[in-house]
């Protein structure tokens, strides 16, 4: 039986929550223009605990005009990368300073475990931290042919960038948009998920107390179909970076395409964890265990399809199930707890109708059911399928909770056709003791990113992002700064201007 933690805790409120939650444009929290609001619910009592402003086309428009003059007439995008970095790193420190408060109200309007909310929040700092180091340090191409000409890049910010983010680990999202994205110079509009809203208001009094100029931080809150669908097609945001579906990513494609803006799209993932039969068993095991229940399994980067070579199936089946029934499911603000509640009841909804689908389809080992001892809230144990079939929806499609596929394989070839036998590419965890293998293998796998008997641990330098169904474009480290910037090349002659003469011929004959 899967372990639980209700009988040890109760539901935390945080003291001192909002009273409503505003947009924050040019520098001043407001409603929505036509006074529209939606009801935010926690993911423990699914009870309203606050109103947020329900943005539409008017309340974008106040945005992106506040953003658009920021840019083009405020200090932001001229000031010293060396300016803008000293701005970025307060930003840290405030965000690092109150890691504690920010996790608790993450992990409230989430369901996030509280610890794994508290290393978010921690890892936001530390993206604020990391760009602007890297806007210091950047230095862009410069090409000479001695004695004849120079050639060099010059790069600037683009303009108003529309940031749309999910709301798995919400802060922590936001701030890998936010920080490169001002780090460059450009100003900005939020949107923010709307069934977590909470830690996104919180940004506006961070930039205020680091000195961020009024303006160019602007967010509105709203439902994705309207705040999000305004600022996709808005002709004044030049570029649109994305986190979440790819049936979203596919329409803000379509909308944006009449504006020829950059889109940046991190979407599903559906990831193969190819475990070999020489591979560190319980390594592997740990691995795949929390690589697909952390954040309630709520990670786009999940290894949420287990593929095992045969010799060592049974047992790994036997092992894993085993440990997936002692995960410790519980209330978000218990240290103990390891998987806490799904976000929304219409995702809990989404994810128990899968396990449905997946007892009709595979063999059930552990879990598949509401979590022991919890009337109420989104509470889901820790689930385990195995003999998935490779067309089975459960090998498929993304659940995005803590839902698992086991399928075994036979061959390299086998396991390669697997992995790469679904529409979607982010990620893929590779797992043996055989370099030449590993290597190979994670050469022809389809994914924007391969861990190689490791665990999800990304440097930040590193590019994010994925191939096929997963994702347009990269993000993280220089590709942000490229993503984020305007590239000029500029031309310079330094001898003889050397080039063809048209038009002389008739006036040297008279």
């Amino acid at each position: 039986m899967t372990n639980t933690v209700a009988a040890q805790s109760q539901h935390h409120v945080p003291a001192d929550l909002p009273e409503k939650i505003q947009h924050y444009i040019g520098g001043k929290f407001v409603d929505s223009i036509d006074g529209a609001t939606f009801e935010v619910s926690d993911p423990v009592s699914n009870e309203t605990y606050v109103r947020a402003a329900a943005g539409k086309k008017a309340d974008i428009d106040h945005a992106v005009n506040a953003a658009a003059q920021a840019f083009e007439q405020g200090p932001w995008p001229r000031m010293l990368p060396r300016e803008r970095s000293r701005v970025l790193h307060r930003i840290a420190d405030i965000v690092e300073s109150h890691d504690a408060r920010l996790a608790e109200l993450e992990s409230f309007d989430s369901g996030l475990p509280i610890t794994q909310a508290l290393g978010q929040a921690r890892r936001a700092a530390e993206n604020f931290r990391f760009f602007a180091d890297l806007i210091v340090a950047q230095s862009d191409d410069t090409y000479k042919v001695p004695g004849r000409q120079i050639n060099y890049v010059n790069r600037t910010p683009i303009g108003v960038a529309g940031l749309i983010t999910p709301w798995n680990t919400p802060f922590m999202l936001e701030s890998w948009k936010l920080g490169p994205a001002l780090a460059t110079g450009n100003t900005v509009v939020l949107k923010p998920a709307e069934f977590t809203p909470l830690s996104a208001s919180l940004w506006a009094g961070i930039f205020e107390e680091a000195g961020l100029p009024e303006g160019v931080f602007n967010l509105v809150n709203g439902l994705g179909e309207e705040a999000g669908d305004a600022l996709v097609k808005h002709p004044d945001v030049p570029l649109i970076s994305f986190t979440g579906e790819s049936s979203t990513g596919q329409l803000i494609f379509a909308n944006a395409a009449p504006h020829l803006k950059g889109l940046s799209m991190e979407l599903g993932g559906k990831s193969p964890a190819v475990v070999f039969a020489d591979a560190d068993l319980d390594a592997a095991i740990d691995a795949t265990i929390f690589g697909v229940f952390s954040l309630n399994g709520e990670r786009c980067t999940a290894g949420s399809r287990i593929l095992v070579e045969r010799p060592i199936y049974d047992e790994f089946i036997e092992r894993y199930a085993a440990q997936a029934k002692r995960v410790r499911v519980g209330y978000p603000h218990d240290p103990s707890t390891e998987v806490g509640a799904l976000v929304h009841t219409e995702h809990y909804d989404k994810v128990m109708s899968y396990i449905e689908i997946g007892k009709t389809e595979a063999r059930l080992v552990a879990g598949g059911g509401r979590a022991d001892g919890f009337e109420v809230g989104n509470f889901v144990t820790p689930t385990v399928f195995a003999d998935v079939k490779p067309d089975a929806r459960i090998f498929q499609e993304e659940i995005f909770g803590p839902v698992v596929a086991i399928t075994p394989f036979d061959s390299d070839s086998e396991a390669l056709e697997l992995a790469n036998g679904v529409r979607y590419g982010l990620a893929a965890y590779i797992w043996t003791n055989d370099l030449k293998r590993a290597h190979n293998f994670s050469q022809s796998v389809q994914a924007g990113m391969v861990w190689l008997n490791s665990n999800n641990v990304r440097d930040l330098r590193t590019p994010f992002g994925g191939v096929k169904a997963s994702g347009l474009g990269h993000e993280g480290g220089y590709r942000s700064i490229d993503f984020y910037t305007q590239q000029q090349a500029v031309h310079i002659t330094l001898g003889e201007v050397h080039n063809p003469t048209f038009g002389k011929a008739d006036s040297q004959q008279h």
